[in-house]
């Protein structure tokens, strides 16, 4: 049996007869870049997240950059966030000419250790930017106690957490901005890259809107120096069409992640852990698996890909090597780096393709 990883054209074929027509209606108004489709996705993505302004942008990762100029975060900031995630949390970060400041993760939901934060504050600190990774929220209580405590700026990177709660508070709504990628390997993707962000906050919102088509306030006005990180209308519209599927996929990955959990207990794998009072949406369903690289290629030789996110963490990497960490400053994200391993968890695959792969992990560790 094959278990791809992600089944791209098989979601395609499912939503295909929605999908289409809002696609050609965009062509045949050549409203192609912002619009009335982005305009409609923006409107459904903010009544969805329960926030009241939805900025639709190019990417996830201009999403975090235009929401880190609209606080004029900069040159002698800093920025406190983790060390395992995708390079484009801390990217962004440097790119404002701001310092990225990382905490070690907590070794259960692999999110930002909490008790950590308050400790990284410096009188140049500006901002914090929780990542919800793999589908999880971080725990927001404590890291918005210590924003509040120190007048600090939260950004949440919910870039693979669209759809995730916290006592049924959606992710991305917590913080002055939430970002949200939609890359089309995200639970909600585009035809190519796309992002957005919310706010509750309606300067701040105009304000994004602005940063994003250059800084204009009107034609050929312009009050800051922003950038084109406009979304084309073609991807508001195929958002827009997928958004009403968005909650049915989301249960479908629980749904999955459920049959690998029950088929993990007693293993030594270590399934993801959901925190009391969160709502997984499950981007990744990321085991802790001894002899990782090892298991790796034995399920590939039996049909079952998976993947690593990450190898490893930010602050060993090359263009990092300014801030001057070395290996041990982050000791639990350098030791699940070498653990994690993600498996199919996508909707499209049935729940028999899920079991096999589960099995085809607990035969490799019967075998050691």
């Amino acid at each position: 049996m094959q278990v791809p990883f992600l089944d791209l054209k098989a979601q395609f074929e499912s939503v295909k007869s929605e999908v289409m027509p809002a696609v050609e209606q965009v062509c045949a108004s050549q409203m192609v870049c912002l619009g009335p489709a982005v305009e409609n996705f923006e409107q459904s993505v903010a009544k969805y997240c329960g926030s009241k302004h939805a900025i639709g942008v190019s990417s996830g990762s201009d999403a975090l950059l235009v929401s880190l100029m609209a606080l004029e975060v900069g040159a002698g900031d800093e920025v406190i966030t983790t060390p395992f995630t995708f390079f484009a949390t801390a990217g962004a970060i440097a790119r404002v000419g701001a310092k990225p400041v990382f905490v070690d993760i907590d070794p259960g939901s692999f999110n930002m250790a909490t008790r950590d934060i308050a400790s990284a504050v410096t009188p140049r600190t500006a901002a914090i930017m929780p990542v919800h990774l793999y589908g999880q929220i971080c725990r927001m209580e404590q890291i918005m106690e210590v924003a509040a405590e120190y007048e600090l700026a939260i950004v949440e990177d919910a870039c693979q957490s669209i759809g995730a709660a916290q006592k049924d508070k959606k992710a991305g709504t917590f913080g002055q901005f939430g970002c949200f990628s939609f890359y089309p390997t995200k639970n909600l993707g585009a035809f190519g890259d796309a992002g957005l962000i919310v706010t509750d906050d309606e300067d701040l919102a105009k304000k994004a809107k602005m940063l994003r088509n250059h800084g204009q306030s009107s034609q050929y006005d312009y009050e800051f120096i922003g950038g084109n990180f406009r979304m084309d209308g073609i991807q508001g519209a195929v958002l827009d069409a997928k958004l009403k599927h968005l909650e049915s996929w989301n249960e479908k990955r629980r749904a999955n992640a459920e049959i690998y959990t029950e088929k993990f207990s007693g293993s030594p794998v270590k399934p993801p852990m959901v925190e009391p009072g969160n709502v997984h949406t499950y981007h990744q369903y990321t085991i802790l698996a001894p002899k990782r690289d090892e298991l790796k290629d034995y399920l590939n030789k039996k049909g079952v890909s998976s993947a690593v996110f990450y190898p490893k963490p930010l602050h060993l990497h090359k263009c990092y090597d300014y801030l001057e960490h070395r290996e041990g400053d982050f000791p639990v994200a350098e030791q699940l780096s070498k653990e994690v391993l993600s498996l199919p968890i996508a909707p499209e695959l049935s729940s028999e393709q899920i079991e096999y792969a589960a099995d085809k992990v607990l035969e490799f560790y019967s075998k050691k």
